[in-house]
């Protein structure tokens, strides 16, 4: 429960987990699995990844975290959720010893995921962690290769209040000589994950080294790349039917993972990754990341919901609006922002970077860690953030609705609830 309440959730060591695995025969040990850990972008890494394997005749498994309207989106095989009578059968198998351990929700699912994996037989399985990584519930499994998107401020209260020590946390799920990939070489933790590699006699490398991307168009939600590996072109059209631009930094990841993986999975080949990031939602039920879910007003829904993640997303909107400004008049479109977030993270550095020519309505989602609305509005009044407070995210969004205009745009975004209440 801890997305929904914070932090007297979070259970801080891995004795629980371990417990739970002898209960259930040590499920994790029987399967093949990769692992992934960072701030941002390791949902989408964990989808793309696992849409590549499934369109490369892999029965795949994939273990995410939070779910956004269903319970069962977290646990899936090729993309079909775990099914009710599962989820059912296994607590009403397990209830009574795993009761003795008092385990938390999310060790009670990650057992759940290892045991439906085991059962199930999956060729591999692709697994996301829930927060950190060292001390987080899936860090007991022995994966084929361990991600690290990225670093950067986020549970600092859990995690540690500078990116070195978010970092060592991460870095907690590299294992001994396995290799492992890590997305941006930050200058803050390359040293913390190279220090940690050659303790544990990892291969590491840094996919930024090697893979630059830019966008050459997007079109009905289908963002296309060209790629460059070591400064020559790659693919000139890599496709994907992700739209956010955040995904720039998140293909060159995917791209160097599979390039390792290839190497003990023969099935994956360039066709078959290109495919699988052609039809990621489909194949895996994505929800959330740069989501179109109305036009004539834009409506854009995303997850981000920390201060890196936000100024992405803010950073396309700018651009979005710079692109449609009025040839003629020099008129930009509007921009609204349905926004609401949790309240154990610290404001200001969000608001901060929130921009200030746009109308906001503030919400909270329905649960008891938002951040009261009426508070978020009177503290954006200090960053020059403008607007009213409404008791929900569907009042919230009405208002904006009937305030824009056919050619604004709609954002709806600051807390994963927020964006779930809509979707």
């Amino acid at each position: 429960m801890f997305h929904r309440i914070g932090v007297a959730a979070y259970k801080a060591d891995l004795k629980n987990i371990l417990a739970l695995s002898e209960i259930l025969n040590y499920p994790e040990k029987k399967i093949k699995c990769i692992h992934v850990a960072g701030t941002n972008g390791k949902g989408s890494v964990s989808h793309m990844i696992a849409s590549v394997l499934q369109e490369s005749g892999y029965k795949t498994g994939l273990f995410t975290s939070p779910h956004l309207k269903d319970f069962r989106e977290r646990i899936r095989i090729n993309g079909r959720m775990i099914d009710e009578e599962t989820i059912s059968d296994f607590i009403e198998k397990h209830k009574k010893s795993f009761d003795v351990i008092e385990p938390s929700f999310f060790e009670w699912t990650t057992a759940l995921a290892f045991k439906y994996f085991e059962e199930e037989k999956v060729d591999l399985a692709v697994i996301e962690t829930g927060l950190g990584g060292r001390l987080d519930s899936t860090n007991i499994i022995t994966p084929e290769l361990s991600i690290i998107t990225n670093i950067s401020f986020d549970h600092m209260q859990l995690l540690g209040d500078t990116l070195e020590k978010i970092a060592t946390e991460k870095a907690g799920i590299i294992k001994k000589s396995i290799a492992v990939v890590v997305g941006e070489r930050q200058k803050e933790s390359e040293n913390i994950f190279i220090d940690k590699a050659e303790e544990t006699n990892s291969s590491i490398v840094f996919a930024s080294d090697h893979y630059q991307s830019e966008i050459i168009s997007l079109v009905n939600e289908v963002q296309t790349f060209r790629i460059r590996k070591n400064d020559k072109i790659l693919y000139d059209k890599l496709s994907i039917d992700l739209s956010g631009a955040y995904q720039l930094r998140n293909i060159c990841t995917v791209i160097q993972s599979l390039e390792l993986l290839k190497k003990k999975f023969s099935k994956i080949d360039d066709d078959k990754m290109i495919n699988g990031l052609q039809k990621i939602k489909a194949n895996t039920g994505l929800l959330g990341r740069w989501e179109v879910i109305g036009k004539n007003p834009l409506i854009i829904a995303d997850v981000g919901h920390n201060e890196a993640g936000i100024k992405y997303v803010m950073d396309q909107l700018n651009s979005m609006l710079e692109k449609n400004q009025d040839i003629k008049t020099q008129n930009k479109p509007k921009l609204h922002i349905v926004f609401g977030i949790v309240n154990d993270k610290d404001p200001s550095h969000i608001l901060a970077i929130l921009p200030k020519h746009a109308s906001y309505y503030f919400c909270q989602a329905n649960i008891p860690r938002a951040l009261d609305a009426d508070e978020l509005k009177k503290t954006g009044v200090s960053f020059n953030i403008f607007g009213e407070s409404y008791s929900s995210v569907k009042t919230a969004l009405e208002a904006a609705k009937k305030n824009a205009s056919k050619e604004d745009i709609i954002f709806i975004g600051g807390s994963t609830f927020v964006v779930a209440e809509i979707i």
